[in-house]
């Protein structure tokens, strides 16, 4: 369970997110909606420990991110734009981050590449994928440990339909699993189709909530 209390942030003068509270629970999937600049991603990065609030606190099945722990112990992000070794294939790319902690072995590195629909023997290097292989691989890294927690910003854009289709199975296969999923997405029709919760940022705060969206 991830629980945000009074979560605030503040980068020089501008207030980039205002006391946000929220309770997010396992085996669920959790939209957040706003313009650019509203305050998702700066959201997405307070969760994974990437910033430090100014204000309030984010607590991870009862650990407080920056105090009891730096980083959410089981996690699988992609923010913006993935970024891997450009000379290096997609397989090699994944096994560098499957070394971090040992969790998966080839076989598993071997599915994941095909459960979002890349070739695990594909030659071509990173640097020669298109946009689309490059999404599908960000994709590949986040889920690839099977997480308790996935954070997905915009993880359908660049795909074709027959990508698309693929991320909102995998999505719903970890959300039955047992996974606590957060994404953000620009398609409000796509969001509400994910989404079993929807929040609305406006300005760094929650101005709307949705249940069974």
């Amino acid at each position: 369970m991830i629980k945000i209390e009074n979560y605030s942030k503040k980068i020089k003068d501008t207030v980039v997110l205002e006391n946000i509270n929220m309770v997010l629970n396992d085996g669920m999937i959790y939209g957040i909606q706003g313009e650019n600049g509203s305050g998702k991603t700066m959201l997405m990065r307070g969760i994974c420990g990437l910033i430090k609030g100014s204000e309030g606190c984010i607590t991870i099945d009862g650990k407080v991110i920056g105090k009891d722990i730096s980083f959410p112990e089981d996690i699988g992000v992609l923010i913006e734009n993935p970024s891997f070794i450009p000379k290096y294939t997609g397989y090699k790319n994944l096994k560098l981050v499957a070394d971090i902690q040992g969790k998966v072995d080839k076989e598993e590195i071997i599915k994941t590449l095909q459960k979002v629909g890349l070739k695990p023997d594909d030659k071509r290097t990173y640097k020669k994928y298109s946009l689309g292989m490059k999404q599908r691989l960000g994709i590949a890294a986040a889920i690839m440990e099977n997480p308790d927690i996935v954070i997905l910003d915009e993880p359908i854009n660049a795909l074709d339909d027959s990508g698309a289709e693929l991320v909102r199975s995998i999505l719903w296969e970890l959300r039955d699993n047992g996974s606590l999923i957060m994404l953000a997405c620009h398609d409000t029709d796509e969001l509400r189709y994910l989404s079993d919760e929807i929040y609305t940022l406006n300005e760094g705060r929650i101005t709307e909530k949705i249940v069974d969206a």
